[in-house]
């Protein structure tokens, strides 16, 4: 008899297999996404030097101060900010990692933001 896996068991599996083929250099680094339920979280890392490069994500700021960032609203604030806080350092040019999440809602709301505020890929 075959046991289905909980959903985070397949997200990481189909995750392991996209980063069998993706690579973030210092030409083009990866912007790798977590979302959890309350929160996302991004960030942009060179995968040859083994660096986060830049980090954004809704649980920034003062603890009352936060609103929930399980919404499309606070991903696409967060899309922004990564990608404004990218162009200071010179990034322009990301490979997204989606992180086995499906392109969808939060994800796709996300990628959009950061496609709008110049981040290229």
């Amino acid at each position: 008899m075959l046991t289905q896996g909980s959903k985070n068991q397949t997200r990481q599996r189909v995750h392991t297999r996209i980063r069998k083929k993706m690579m973030g250099t210092p030409e083009r680094p990866r912007l790798n996404v977590y979302r959890s339920l309350n929160h996302i979280y991004v960030q942009v890392v060179d995968d040859l030097a083994g660096k986060t490069l830049v980090f954004a994500s809704s649980a920034e700021g003062k603890k009352g101060e936060r609103k929930t960032g399980g919404n499309l609203s606070s991903a696409k604030e967060v899309g922004k900010k990564v990608a404004q806080r990218a162009q200071e350092k010179g990034i322009k040019q990301v490979v997204f990692d989606r992180g086995g999440y499906l392109y969808h809602g939060r994800i796709k709301a996300l990628a959009d933001a950061a496609r709008e505020a110049g981040l290229q890929f």
